[in-house]
C-alpha cells in the first residue's frame, strides 16, 4: 500500500511529539524500524500513540487488530492508518458492506 506524504509526515509528527524525537523526524521515512529499534517505543507509549492516532485521524482502532507486525516501520503503522481512514471513509455509509471484511457498518 502506497504512503502518500501528508499520512506519512502526520504520523511522523504523532511520533515525534509521543516519543519525544522531533530532532529525528528529518532522518525518518516510511522504512524506519519502529519496534526493537526506538527504545522511547515502549508499551506506554505504543497505547499513547494510539490514542493520539485515532484522534487524529478519527477512527476506532480495533485492539482485536493490533498485531506487532503494525509496529515494524513507519510505512507499516502509516499503512494500517490510510486502510482504517479509507474504512471509515463517508463513502462506506451506514449501510454499505465494508471491503473485505463482509461486515455492515451501523
Amino acid at each position: 500500500m502506497e504512503t502518500t506524504a501528508s499520512t506519512l509526515d502526520e504520523v511522523k509528527s504523532l511520533l515525534g511529539k509521543i516519543l519525544g524525537i522531533a530532532d529525528r523526524l528529518e532522518s525518518m521515512d516510511a522504512s524506519t524500524r519502529l519496534l526493537g529499534s526506538l527504545p522511547e517505543l515502549d508499551s506506554l507509549a505504543v497505547a499513547e500513540l494510539l490514542t493520539a492516532i485515532e484522534a487524529r485521524f478519527r477512527f476506532e482502532i480495533d485492539y482485536a487488530d493490533l498485531t506487532t507486525d503494525m509496529f515494524e516501520t513507519v510505512g507499516t503503522l502509516v499503512a494500517y492508518v490510510k486502510k482504517k481512514s479509507a474504512l471509515n471513509s463517508p463513502q462506506y455509509g451506514s449501510s454499505q458492506s465494508l471491503p473485505d471484511q463482509g461486515v455492515v457498518a451501523s
